[in-house]
């Protein structure tokens, strides 16, 4: 196993140590306090936050951790959930039951990565070769993917809640913490009912996973746009690409209330992400990325390999389970109880349930409506929509050429096609391996290019404010981009979900009134370029849809003359 560079990659982010090919705990110190907590509080004494922060310091001081700081007030933020804010009836079974279970779980953690590396190889039957999906740091510019049974997830999560995870080489490597003591310690820091309730949406689900462990399957896919041209993969467009593009815009369904988490159609879900995936997840911040991983705990950890993007980066994350249901926003952000997801599963084992995290501009202020940092913000967009599948294919029918320069008949392709180049899910091996049952283990054929997996080419965006907000973007300039990236991935629709920002109210009109036009996605962004010249340059002072429409004609008129001149 030493011999696995995708091992060797992630071993020093691990609190476990690999002696003779085997994974064990570094101390038979740490395996015999692990045995004791397994054991309930008649054997291990520990009935109490209070006693639980002791005996987490004592494991992270066995496992060599003493001189990683543990967090201030992380002991008593521990001790103020569980014996203070914690019913005591639900405190009682965590320590009587929830705790032991993780130990256990813990205890596990070596087995379930040893047997996650002898089948990450075969994971995927693809005839063009092999895909790597093991655990393993996935680097800056390494495009990839780690597929990760729910079982491990809770596992490495559970090291999480016990801050087992070394520290000292991970702002190195630009990744984001992921121990849960600043998590703990902010909550008696500074006490907040969100912070309260953040915390009560991952004790929820350590609960669930210890009285039902999930059998699927979540993959972290990091996508990169090459920023040199020369190989196969898609390069990071130019200006120019976008100028000469003709592929259509594709249709735009906007709505006004609700949440893109609650969208109930099957579609590629945008995370508002920070450059560290999970942004204030395990701080302090409760807004829309941080909420989507309280919701579905699963994603954080992606956070523990998956270090920053890059301005051409995107991250896909699929198969996340939800288990909480929520209300409110920000500071009135609450846990509103049990969520059960009826999610269909997929032939990989992943429920269909797809977010992709892409990081906007942070207050640009009027450098927004500069071409390098409208260019930015697309391109960051296009590599998160891009079905890979699709554009392997529409490249293939332009002899190689990109999509902007292949006929619209070419791009508009159903790829699901039966072509022996496609490749099988492995339905033998997860019927083996027990993951499933048999009703959910299908064969079914994929796209062409080795890492995408999961047949989108019938997914549309379903996308919200992006970079808008606290990120201070413009909103009118933001939905344009994300249409525009949306529509060249060959997309086919983007639902938009406005929150009833006033500065969209009118969004409905004025895509319809562009879609009547039948204009490329060329045709769009030469208008967008324009408008972001002369707003730069203060030439202007309207929203982009005003400063489009036709003068003195407002959008009910604009609207009436298309439909009647059509």
């Amino acid at each position: 196993m030493e011999d696995r560079e995708d091992v060797r990659s992630i071993i020093p982010f691990l609190p476990l140590v690999l002696r003779s090919s085997t994974l064990s705990w570094p101390s038979a110190a740490a395996e015999e306090a692990l045995e004791a907590l397994s054991k309930g509080p008649e054997l291990s004494h520990v009935d109490s936050g209070q006693l639980m922060a002791v005996a987490i310091s004592d494991i992270r001081n066995s496992v060599g951790l003493s001189s990683g700081p543990f967090a201030r007030f992380a002991a008593e933020g521990y001790a103020l959930f569980f014996d203070e804010l914690m019913p005591r009836n639900d405190s009682d079974r965590w320590f009587r039951e929830i705790l032991p279970s993780l130990a256990t779980l813990l205890l596990k953690l070596p087995s379930l990565l040893e047997t996650h590396w002898k089948k990450a190889d075969s994971f995927f039957d693809v005839k063009r070769g092999r895909v790597v999906t093991g655990l393993r740091l996935l680097e800056q510019q390494e495009a990839g993917i780690v597929v990760l049974s729910q079982e491990l997830i809770g596992a490495l999560l559970a090291c999480s809640l016990f801050s087992l995870f070394p520290i000292p080489e991970r702002g190195s490597k630009h990744l984001p913490m992921i121990n849960f003591d600043k998590f703990f310690a902010n909550l008696h820091e500074k006490y907040r009912e969100k912070q309260e309730d953040k915390i009560k949406c991952i004790v929820h689900y350590f609960e669930r996973i210890c009285s039902s462990m999930p059998k699927g399957f979540v993959s972290f896919e990091r996508k990169v746009l090459l920023l040199e041209s020369g190989s196969s993969a898609m390069s990071y467009p130019t200006a120019d690409f976008w100028s000469e593009s003709i592929v259509p815009l594709c249709p735009v369904e906007v709505h006004t209330s609700g949440f893109i988490e609650d969208h109930s159609k099957e579609s590629l879900k945008v995370d508002f992400a920070n450059k560290y995936i999970g942004g204030g997840a395990l701080k302090k911040g409760c807004v829309q990325e941080e909420i989507l991983f309280m919701i579905y705990p699963e994603l954080i950890s992606g956070m523990l390999f998956l270090p920053a993007m890059a301005e051409n980066e995107a991250i896909e994350m699929v198969g996340a389970e939800r288990f909480s249901n929520y209300t409110g926003y920000s500071s009135s952000f609450r846990f509103s109880g049990d969520c059960v997801d009826k999610t269909d599963i997929d032939c990989f084992g992943r429920r269909r349930t797809r977010f992709i995290a892409i990081d906007a501009l942070r207050r640009p202020g009027k450098k927004q409506y500069e071409l390098q940092f409208v260019l930015r913000e697309i391109n960051k967009a296009f590599c998160g929509f891009r079905d890979e599948s699709r554009h392997a294919k529409c490249a293939t029918l332009s002899e190689g050429n990109d999509c902007h320069s292949a006929s619209v008949e070419d791009c508009i392709i159903d790829v699901g096609d039966k072509s022996d180049d496609h490749f099988l899910a492995p339905a033998a091996a997860l019927e083996l391996e027990g993951k499933l049952e048999d009703k959910d283990v299908r064969h079914s054929k994929a796209g062409t290019h080795p890492l995408i997996l999961n047949q989108e080419q019938h997914v549309g965006i379903v996308t919200g404010n992006w970079g808008c907000g606290a990120y201070g973007g413009d909103p009118e300039l933001k939905t344009v981009i994300q249409w525009l990236a949306a529509s060249q991935a060959l997309r086919p629709s983007l639902t938009y979900y406005t929150f009833g920002l006033e500065a969209l109210q009118n969004l409905a009109k004025v895509s319809e009134w562009i879609l009547m036009q039948k204009w490329t996605v060329g045709d769009l962004w030469n208008m967008l370029l324009e408008y972001s010249s002369q707003r730069s340059k203060e030439g202007t002072r309207l929203g982009f849809f005003s400063w489009l429409l036709p003068s003195g004609v407002d959008n009910d008129a604009v609207i009436s003359n298309s439909m009647g001149a059509t």
